[in-house]
This record gives structure tokens, C-alpha cells and sequence, in this order.
């Protein structure tokens, strides 16, 4: 029989719970189950009962690392724990997959990059599960190779992440600066913002207007519309919010050659005859529209999320087989929530990469005035199955 990875999780909230069941019910063939650690004494009737009697529960997550009874661990915890856990099961040579967002600010997620690179025999991966969805890698597909030539502009409204107040109190570290580290961006829109990056490309410079506690009791951003430069002079529109109660899910790639949409719909490609350039400084008629072909676009189907995210852990473990994302490439989302929340806070546009120090100088003026949720906020765990965010 295969050999089998043994797994540990850290945390088994409302991420860290769906990780588990899926290891637990099969899906993931190259692990098992063999402990989870939470430091809510609630979760270990929760874990003892879904999970088996067999699953090893910590309330402490190093007691864990260091009971020899894993082989990886994922880390499913608030934002600011994720670098430091990684750490933590890099220097025990323990393979990690990290939840998004890598980390709450550039600085420390550089911190585990370095130790990764100091551990190259462990496999790290993050959880970046909408890198699986078919019309996003096909799209990436498209825009880089070329065929259509450079970007020129990219917008992207995403306001389906409708959260409502009850939702904010269900943690007493949600939608804070010091428990989280930020709203929207942080929680609701890593992926966007990786897979923008991975599409398009990192910008250049980064204007935001940022509200904080528009649409909720909260003190994080929760309506947020971003402009961005890129190195050829494309430009770019990212908005955001969790307070559109029917939002929209819209990635526009305007190229020389075609125009790419992503939408709940699918992917549509309406390929021109000859590139803008062209067309402009040869057409004789001043309101004339290009001619351009609505194209078939063809993918494989394939949308694995989460599951697809651990498989490819697994088989990059055991078999080294390509991981869907190599949990050093988490800095680069980071970084453009991190331009997003530093423009807001000082009021200007900035440049990338930015000033790390001065974010986290800024950060920590927010952390220290932060709000104290009261013990009586309900600690609620939620099925997450069938949430996550992007074109279906």
C-alpha cells in the first residue's frame, strides 16, 4: 500500500473543519487524518465526534508539532498566526500548507520565505484554491502567451462577498486591526488579488479610497475602489465590499487584439481583426467599430478547489509532482492589500513594491487603538462548502 502523509491541523474552525472532513471522508487519498488542534475546548466534542476517536486532539498547536505524530500540517488560523505557524513546522522539517492570506503584512510572510529557503525539504504550499478553477487558468493561458498582445486596461468588480453584522460578531478577532488586520482584502478577497496578480501581472503605482465600517459595526475596510498603473501604462480598477446585498462578479482584460470577460457565466473572448493601434490610425470613419469575432473559448471543466489544493500538496510530497501554488508566491497578493490599505491610510498613491517599515508602522498605529471585542460575541462555526468566491 502507497505510503500515507500524516496530517495535522491547526485549527479547525470554519476553514480548518472543512479541511478535516474532507481528509476524513477520502477525497484527499494521500493523507490521513491523525490530529487538529484548536484552542476552543468546544471543537473537541466537535472533532472527537466527526472526525474518530483515532484523531489526536491539542489545545496547544506546538504540543502538536512536537508529538511525532504528523508528517504536515495545514495552518487554518486568524491571518497574523499564519507566517509564524509556518515557521514553527518549517524548523521541525514539517511540510505546511498555509490558508490565505499568507500572512497580514509583507514583513513577516518575507520572514518565512527566508525560512522556507532555508528548508528545501519541506514542500510549502498555500491554499490558493481558485488557481484550480478552469475559466481563471485558462484566461491566465490567454493573456500570457502573448497572441493578443499587451494588456491595456483591467477592471474587476467583485461586491458578492455580502457579509451581514451578524457575521462580524461571530468572532471575537473578526474585523479588527488587531485580531485580523483588516477587512475585506484580507478575508474575502486574497484570491482576487492573487489571481489578478497571476493573470496580469503586479502594478506598478496604487491609488485607494478605502471606507472603513461603511456598511457594518466594524472598525476594517469594508468598501474599498482601487486604481493601479502598470510598467507598459496600462491601467486598472479593482472594487470591492461586503456590503452589496446582490453583488457582481466581473474580470474585464481589455488587450491590443481581444477583449477577455470573466463572469458567473463563464469566459467570453471577442478576438479584433487587427489591434487597436492599427485600427485607429488606418480607419477613415470616425465612429467606426472594429470588426472583431466572438471566439468559442474551450477548457478542461475543471474546478477542484480545495481538494485539488491538497491532492497536489500530496503528490508534490510524496511524488514531486507541481504544487497549484508555492506558498512563496502569497507575498505578491499581500503586497497589492498592503499598497491598497497604505494608500488609504496616508491618503496618496504609492509604489511598488512599497515601503514595508512604514506599512508596518502604520498597521501598528491601527493595531493599538484597536477595538476589544467583549467575551458574550457567540463563537459560531460555519459550513463554508459551497462559498468561495469566484466564476463557477
Amino acid at each position: 500500500m502507497e505510503k500515507k502523509i500524516r496530517l495535522g491541523i491547526i485549527g479547525i474552525g470554519n476553514m480548518g473543519s472543512g479541511h478535516a472532513c474532507r481528509v476524513v471522508d477520502g477525497e484527499c487519498p494521500d493523507f490521513v487524518l491523525t490530529a487538529v488542534a484548536d484552542i476552543n475546548p468546544a471543537r473537541k466534542d466537535w472533532a472527537a465526534k466527526r472526525l474518530g476517536e483515532n484523531v489526536a486532539f491539542f489545545d496547544n498547536a506546538i504540543a502538536m508539532l512536537d508529538s511525532g505524530l504528523i508528517d504536515a500540517c495545514l495552518v487554518a488560523t486568524p491571518h497574523y498566526d499564519h507566517p509564524t505557524l509556518a515557521i514553527e513546522c518549517m524548523k521541525r522539517s514539517l511540510h505546511v500548507m498555509v490558508e490565505k492570506p499568507a500572512g497580514v503584512y509583507t514583513k513577516q510572510v518575507r520572514e518565512m520565505m527566508e525560512v522556507a529557503d532555508q528548508h528545501p525539504e519541506v514542500i510549502f504550499g498555500l491554499m490558493f484554491n481558485q488557481r484550480t478553477n478552469h475559466v481563471y487558468r485558462k484566461a491566465r493561458e490567454i493573456v500570457q502567451s502573448g497572441k493578443y498582445g499587451q494588456i491595456r486596461r483591467t477592471n474587476w468588480i467583485i461586491t458578492d462577498w455580502y457579509r451581514t453584522q451578524y457575521y462580524y460578531d461571530s468572532g471575537a478577532w473578526r474585523a479588527t486591526w488587531a485580531g485580523e488586520g483588516g477587512g475585506v482584502l484580507l478575508n474575502q478577497c486574497p484570491h482576487q488579488l492573487d489571481l489578478w496578480q497571476w493573470i496580469c501581472g503586479m502594478p506598478v503605482k496604487v491609488q485607494t479610497h478605502m471606507k472603513f465600517g461603511k456598511w457594518h459595526d466594524i472598525e476594517v475596510e469594508d468598501d474599498v475602489t482601487t486604481y493601479v498603473e502598470y510598467e507598459n501604462g496600462a491601467t486598472g480598477v479593482f472594487v470591492t465590499t461586503t456590503g452589496d446585498a446582490h453583488g457582481t462578479n466581473r474580470f474585464e482584460i481589455m488587450m491590443d487584439k481581444a477583449k477577455l470577460v470573466v463572469t458567473y457565466g463563464g469566459i467570453e473572448l471577442k478576438e479584433f481583426s487587427v489591434t487597436e493601434q492599427e485600427w485607429t490610425a488606418t480607419c477613415k470613419e470616425g465612429f467606426a467599430c472594429m470588426p472583431a469575432t466572438d471566439i468559442q473559448v474551450e477548457t478542461d471543466g475543471k474546478n477542484e478547489q480545495h481538494n485539488g489544493v491538497i491532492n497536489a500538496w500530496g503528490g508534490a510530497i510524496l511524488r514531486g509532482e507541481p504544487l497549484i501554488a508555492d506558498g512563496r508566491e502569497g507575498i505578491n497578493g499581500l503586497m497589492l492589500s498592503n499598497a491598497m490599505h497604505l494608500s488609504a491610510f496616508l491618503g496618496k498613491e504609492v509604489e511598488l513594491p512599497i515601503d514595508e517599515d512604514l506599512f508596518y508602522e502604520e498597521l501598528k498605529k491601527r493595531i493599538a487603538t484597536s477595538r476589544h471585542k467583549t467575551t458574550t460575541v457567540e463563537a459560531v462555526v460555519a459550513d463554508l462548502s459551497n462559498t468561495f468566491g469566484g466564476a463557477k
